[in-house]
This record gives C-alpha cells, structure tokens and sequence, in this order.
C-alpha cells in the first residue's frame, strides 16, 4: 500500500513546537514533506507610497536564520526543509504532483496579501484534484473558543479582553514531535537555502550600541525566553522597565521571534504561568499576558476589518483630520534621524542601524511624523513595515491607525508631547547622547532642546547648529507652550511590541 503524503508550507510559523498545521498533516498523512518558499513578490517586493523594499535587511537576515534553524530541527528529526524560490500557487501543486500528496496544510493568514496568495494556492490545487487546508494555531486564543464570531469582535479592546480572560480559556500549547517521517523516494531535493546577496539584498550593518543581538530561530526564541523568565527574572519588574531605552532587559524582546512564528503566544503564556507557580504572579508577569492579548486584538481587527486598515482613512473611516501630505524631502529627514529633534533622532538611528526600537519610541516618532509634520501616516507605517526586524502586519498598521485618529476609537487623542516625554523617559539624555553622540556636551537640561541654545552656548558644548546638528524642523518652544495635562495625550497603551 502507497504511503500518504502530506505537505506542511511554512511561512510565519517557524517553529516545530505548538505548530498546529504539522500536527494536522502528520496526523494525515504517513509522511510529511516541509516546505518554505520564498516568494519574489514579498523578497524583491516594493511599497507603494515610498518605493521601500517589503522586507528590509535585519527582518530579511532574522528569516533566513530562521528557516536554517527549522531546517537543523527537523534533519534532527529525521526530516527536512524543501526551500524554493517562486510563487507558492505554482510551486506547491508541482511538490503535489511529484509527492502524490493530497493535501497541503498550512496555518491560516487573515490578511489581503497572504489571502490572495493562499486563494491562488487553493484555485490551483483544486484544478489537480488536491487540496488545502488550513489550521488556525497562530493566535494566544483558538478562534473557536472566542465567547463572539470574528465578525463581531469588539472594536475596543478593554471590551475584548474584560469578555476573553472571563470567558476563553488558553488551550495548551502542542508539544514537539519527536520524529517526522519525511517523503522518500519522490526524488524531490532540498534546495539550498539563500544568502542575502544571492535575493539582492545587502548584510544589515552590526552595532554595539544595539538593545538586544538578534539571532532568528525556534532555539534562540527558547533561548531568550528562558532567560527573560527564569534566568534573569527581569519578567518580575517588566511594568515598572518597560518603557525603558537602553538595555536587553527592560522589555521582553519577544516580538521578533512571535512575528516569524518562532515562538508561539501559547507556548510564552504556558511560561508564563509555569513562572507564576513558581515564584509567584504580580502585575507584572500578567502585563506580558496582556501585550499578548493586544497582538490577538490586532489580528482579529485585521481579520474584521480587512484591507481598511491599509486605508487612508484607516478602519474606522474617520475623515475628521487635516489633509497630509506625502513630502518625501521631509520623510527622509525622519527616516535618517535628521530633525533636529534629539529623542526623534535618537530613535529613528536606533531602527535604521539595529531594526530594533522601543514600543515607547515607536509612539513617538509616529506622532511627530503624523501630528508635527502632516505627513500621511502609511508612509510612516511603509517605513515600520520595510525596517523593523519584528514587523507584524496587523500590529504595525494598527498601531498606526491610533496614532493617526483613524482606529476604532479616533476620539482619543494620540498626540505625543515629544518634549515632554524625552524628559521623562530620558531625564539625563542618556538614550539621547548614545544615538546622537554629536550631542554628548549637553548638559541634561539642553540635550532634548538644544534649538534653544544661543552661538556662544553652542560653542561651549561642541556643538553648532545646521553645521554638526541640524536645525530643528519643529521648534522646542511649540511643545513647551503646549499642555500635556489634559485627556489621554500621549500615555501611550498600545503596542504589542513585547
């Protein structure tokens, strides 16, 4: 009797543990073909409003370091990685045919670039009699057991989580195999898996300066999430670090590895509670819980609101703001950390050399992009999209959303005092001089307005204005004579970046 043949397409699931699309083919099929394909269309891809590749060099390298470690995993368990170059609808029915596989299975995306890929897949292994299907073990909660369908998941999120912590349990996370019969004898080969050079992509530069060193993979995802729990414990204290700027340890760096499907939102929160039990739970081993809760919220409003929230107008259609432009000149100014504003420039050199920037970062630098420039805010959300070595689709844009007043709650007012905040997260300007060392002379009280100084003070700190530190594209004084006393401005909840 011919054996059955199942084949598991890897993307933002690469991962062995908790991997409900291979649990699901292995329990299908005698054998198992594991396949990841690198599809032009995202690798040489380009953005539409700012012409940015899709997949910048840090997010690029953490895949392919990634991919080598789930293909080191499963040769560990007498299997492999079938990696291909190509469009998944062409190259997954002709793995199909050659492994006389019925079915392909793969873990369900819900949004409109991988939905029209997957639909494609689907139409072209319907026309050869096989078929796909999907798994749905992506998400903290297991869609089934939400106590409301997708369609009617609240558009708030304190509503959200209020009405899932009380009514959805968090199912276990699945355990590894231990063994992963391959398909044999298809004469199907490997392929080797790409350098950086050979998608035309240049290496990312290194930085010692940077908060963590990334190394993409199921083992190095494990690595660091024993020794932010158990090893280190900085868990215990993560409410009160976690707005923090420098430093592996003030947050819990995670979201890398949750965004390519290294580790599994199930698997951290099991962690979790395994931690709890041990040492005890606080305040701050739930917030972990509750950054996670966030990034279900987000997926799930990506799945109900679907391509609005890539619109201008985000997914709450709210035209109640000013008209924004797309002024490249002043996007790059942004981009390369040349504002004139320390805590903006600060951060925005931070992403470009590391990949890597705080959630708090994150927030403010949208705000001044959005509220002090008017620049439309897709091209700031293209910018994240293109950079960021952790990019997840639905919480990038709908981070972006808030920050524009075009999310599901646009009365709030996202407006960041940038002053403000740099002197409450950087009183000393430690952050701020390590990004900018043009402005180590400062004394703490100029290093976040150093427009403010006169020629002969400038003199005196090393420092000249338009010459070795560009002239302020929004003046000191704006955020000065603005109160930050009134509302929610600027407290900044959203995230998901844990």
């Amino acid at each position: 009797m011919s054996k059955r043949a199942a084949i598991v397409w890897f993307r933002r699931d690469l991962r062995l543990h908790d991997n409900e699309a291979l649990t699901d083919a292995m329990k299908h099929g005698d054998e198992v073909l594991p396949v990841y394909i690198i599809d032009p269309r995202d690798w040489q891809g380009t953005l539409p409003l700012t012409g940015l590749s899709k997949i910048g060099p840090h997010r690029a390298r953490f895949i392919l370091e990634s991919m080598a470690n789930l293909r080191q995993n499963l040769r560990a368990r007498g299997s492999d990685l079938i990696v291909r170059v190509g469009h998944p609808e062409d190259i997954l029915p002709e793995l199909s045919k050659q492994c006389q596989g019925s079915w392909v299975f793969c873990n369900r995306e819900r949004t409109s670039e991988e939905l029209r890929v997957q639909n494609a897949v689907e139409q072209n292994l319907w026309a050869i009699g096989r078929e796909v299907y999907y798994s749905r073990g992506k998400l903290l909660y297991y869609t089934s057991d939400l106590p409301f369908p997708i369609t009617q998941t609240p558009d708030g999120f304190t509503q959200f989580r209020k009405e899932t912590e009380r009514l959805t349990p968090v199912r276990d996370p699945l355990p590894t195999p231990g063994t992963i019969p391959m398909v044999r004898g298809a004469g199907i080969e490997a392929g080797e898996i790409p350098e950086l050079a050979d998608l035309g992509i240049m290496p990312p530069p290194s930085d010692e300066r940077a908060a963590i060193t990334w190394h993409g993979g199921e083992d190095a995802g494990f690595d660091r999430l024993a020794y932010y729990l158990f090893d280190s414990h900085a868990i215990a204290t993560y409410k009160e670090t976690r707005n923090g700027l420098i430093g592996s340890d003030f947050s819990t760096k995670f979201s890398a590895w949750l965004a390519q499907g290294c580790l599994s939102p199930k698997r951290i929160y099991a962690e979790i509670r395994a931690y709890e039990a041990k040492n005890g739970a606080n305040e701050s081993t739930y917030w972990v819980i509750y950054e996670l809760l966030w990034r279900d919220f987000f997926r799930l409003m990506g799945k109900k609101h679907g391509d609005r929230i890539f619109h201008k107008h985000g997914f709450s259609e709210n035209t109640d703001h000013p008209e924004w432009k797309k002024d490249t000149a002043l996007l790059q100014r942004w981009i390369d950390g040349q504002t004139g504003t320390p805590f903006i420039d600060a951060n925005m050199r931070e992403i470009a050399r590391t990949g890597f920037m705080s959630n708090r970062g994150r927030q403010n630098v949208a705000s001044y992009l959005v509220k002090d420039l008017n620049i439309d805010w897709r091209m700031g959300a293209e910018y994240f999209e293109h950079i960021l070595i952790d990019y997840d689709v639905t919480s990038n844009w709908c981070n972006w959303n808030y920050v524009a007043g075009v999310g599901t709650d646009p009365r709030e007012n996202r407006y960041f005092n940038i002053l403000s905040q740099a002197e409450r997260y950087d009183p000393e300007g430690a952050y701020v001089k390590l990004w900018c060392p043009e402005l180590e002379g400062l004394p703490p009280e100029s290093v976040h307005q150093p427009d403010t100084l006169g020629d002969a003070e400038q003199s005196d700190f090393g420092l000249r204005i338009g010459v070795n530190y560009p002239k302020a594209l929004v003046p000191s004084e704006r955020w000065k004579a603005r109160s930050e006393s009134s509302g929610r401005r600027g407290r900044g909840r959203r995230s998901a970046h844990t």
